[in-house]
Order: C-alpha cells, then structure tokens, then sequence
C-alpha cells in the first residue's frame, strides 16, 4: 500500500502543476496514473489528490472539477458522463470504529457512480455505496447508502429530497 501512495503522490505533484489549459497532458498523466488510457472527453481541472489511482475506473465524457479527494482503494467506479462538482470527496476506505483496531487495518469498500450522475460541490461519497443513473447529490451532502436512479439528494446523511 504504501508504494502505491508513493506512486499516486508523485503522478498528482506533477498533475497539480498543470493548468487547465494542458489538457492533453493532464489527461495522459491520469491515464498513467490509472494505468488505463481515458477518453478525449475526459476533463480534469487540478488539484487532484488519490490514495492509489490503479483502483479507478472511468468511462467516457467524465469531468472532475478542481481540489477532489479520491480515496481509491476499495475501488472506484465512475460511468460515462459524470459530472464531478470541486471540493467532492471520494472515500473508500476508512478504519475500525474500535479505538485498539484503528491503526491495525484499513476498511475498504467500492463506490459505483453511474451513468450521467453530477455529485455537486462539496459532496462527500463513503464506500460502499452506488449512485444510481441520473441522480443528482446536492452540494454538501454526505452520502453514506445507495442513490435511487432519478433521484436529487441532499444533507447530512444524504436523503431522497425528490425525483428527477
């Protein structure tokens, strides 16, 4: 685990140099960092921060706005035309809850966003979770158990404000 912290902490400090206007190369320095080659539709804008990157998956037309957080090691699974508001936390893992546990093992679970998903600003996902297809997670929520598709939530916990 720890190499591949060290791996993800040198891709990001050269990733989070870039501007917005070096999109070619921010996106060849994730697909290095994810160790697949992701689309022309792909849009990052830095910083970037992630535990690993190889635990990512992306599909096509994805965007990430600036200062997300992507703790990747219980898996991450984004579909096709995400949209990922700044300042949105991705985090699959976490430690025991028991005080002579936490330091001995890390929990990880995958969290699956699906297609045409827009996680707004300041959202925080915890693993284990999926956002169903064209749902809509409102700006600061916390989203700690399963989206509906078509649905907009919001809060903390994160609940069902309506249907889309």
């Amino acid at each position: 685990m720890q190499a591949s912290v060290k791996r993800a902490m040198a891709i990001t400090a050269n990733l989070n140099r870039l501007t917005f206007d070096d999109a070619d190369e921010i996106r060849a320095l994730f697909s290095h960092l994810i160790g697949k080659k992701v689309d022309d539709g792909f849009l990052l804008i830095p910083p970037f921060y992630t535990t690993g990157g190889t635990d990512i998956r992306l599909g096509r037309n994805v965007f990430i706005n600036q200062n997300c957080t992507f703790y990747d090691l219980g898996g991450l699974d984004i579909a096709d035309d995400v949209m990922i508001g700044p300042n949105v936390s991705i985090l699959t893992s976490g430690h025991p809850l028991e005080p002579a546990q936490r330091r001995a093992f890390v929990v990880a679970k995958p969290v699956v966003i699906e297609r045409n998903v827009w996680i707004a600003a300041g959202a925080t996902i915890i693993g284990g979770v999926t956002i169903g297809e064209n749902s809509v997670v409102a700006a600061g929520s916390v989203v700690t158990r399963d989206v509906p598709p078509n649905t907009l939530v919001g809060g903390n916990p994160a609940k069902v404000l309506r249907s889309i």
